[in-house]
């Protein structure tokens, strides 16, 4: 519907990126009033705008792109159309009146076969960290294994698969160590075309340390992503945003928004009060537990030895390698590790 793809100019940023998720083409066109056409918003203008730390509630009008092409409804050609699709920073064409009022809105889905859309497709294994104890969730976790607790009656483990595969991802593996036989088992069963393997940890290893294991089998670029993190993002674009920026690490990151729901008190140097703010609001990105690593960083992580992803970030600091931030709504992903998110999951999927 066309609907879903307009938003005014003194929209806020978190409402744009409600919409943008909402017709799934990561791009809106920004209109006047009248429904006049002022320029588009993408997701990659909001995440410009969030790195540049722009709090959620701030107006859209001084981030989105006033320079956007578009096509007039009495002078265009489904090959204009085309050759502007191709450029892989347009994902939706704007088509307007005379008067550039809004009459419609085309994109790859619509120009393009499906069979012709396979450049999205990725080359790229990814490794999933499923070796936790899951005491979260407990007492399920006390039967199965984490990745193994079932979601519309399939395992969140194939959940989080089944949104790699959808871009042509097919390299899995997996870190395991508790109840780790249960989850090989699952797996000799599972009738899958994807490529499966697994690291078993002798001992608990940390969030990030088992992956020493594959330094001499992954040469190129990669995903990390924890068991319980189901997330609806275009993996493609984190990948080639990873790629773009010569990121050794990129993490996934949540925009939040947090409201107190207290009077919080502003004190100065000495102690005495200067205001009270009631019920303030705090925006910031939170670590979704998704990330994209290069090969370079597997010589940071010691043999053998617990090591945390933090840890990771701190070593990778101190080489002034470049570590990156990829931010997402906070409604496109899910931590099922904790029973609170489960019901949320449940309705998503």
């Amino acid at each position: 519907m066309l609907k879903n793809f307009l938003v005014t100019s003194n929209q806020t940023i978190k409402k744009s990126m409600q919409l943008i998720n909402k017709n799934s083409h990561r791009c809106l066109i920004v209109v006047d009033n009248s429904n006049k056409m002022l320029g588009t918003l993408s997701d990659g203008d909001i995440r410009s705008a969030l790195l540049k730390k722009n709090d959620l509630n701030k107006k859209i009008s001084t981030i989105y792109n006033k320079n956007a092409k578009f096509v007039f409804n009495n002078n265009y050609s489904k090959e204009k159309i085309k050759n502007l699709l191709k450029n892989e920073s347009y994902t939706i064409v704007p088509i307007l009146n005379k008067d550039k009022t809004v009459f419609d809105v085309t994109h790859r889905e619509k120009v393009f076969e499906k069979n012709k859309l396979k450049h999205n497709k990725l080359n790229a294994p990814v490794v999933i960290m499923a070796g936790g104890e899951g005491t979260r969730l407990l007492p399920f976790t006390k039967v199965l294994p984490k990745p193994l607790i079932p979601i519309k009656g399939k395992p969140v483990i194939e959940h989080i698969m089944e949104k790699f595969i959808s871009f042509g991802i097919n390299d899995f593996i997996f870190t395991i160590n508790h109840k780790a036989e249960i989850v090989k088992a699952y797996f000799s069963e599972l009738k899958s075309n994807s490529k499966i393997r697994f690291v078993e940890e002798s001992f608990p290893l940390g969030t990030i340390g088992s992956i020493k294991f594959l330094e001499k089998k992954i040469k190129k670029d990669f995903f990390v992503a924890n068991c319980d993190t189901i997330a609806d993002i275009d993996y493609k674009d984190l990948y080639l945003f990873h790629k773009k920026n010569l990121n050794s690490i990129t993490i996934v990151a949540s925009a939040k928004e947090h409201q107190v729901p207290y009077g919080v008190c502003d004190l100065n140097n000495k102690g005495f009060l200067i205001s009270i703010k009631e019920k303030p609001k705090f925006n910031f990105l939170a670590n979704t537990g998704i990330y994209v690593l290069s090969p370079n960083v597997f010589k940071l992580i010691p043999k053998k030895k617990k090591f945390h992803f933090t840890n990771l970030i701190s070593a990778s600091k101190r080489k002034n390698f470049k570590i990156g931030v990829y931010p997402i709504d906070d409604n496109l992903w899910f931590d099922v590790g904790q029973w609170s998110e489960l019901k949320k999951v449940v309705d998503f999927l």
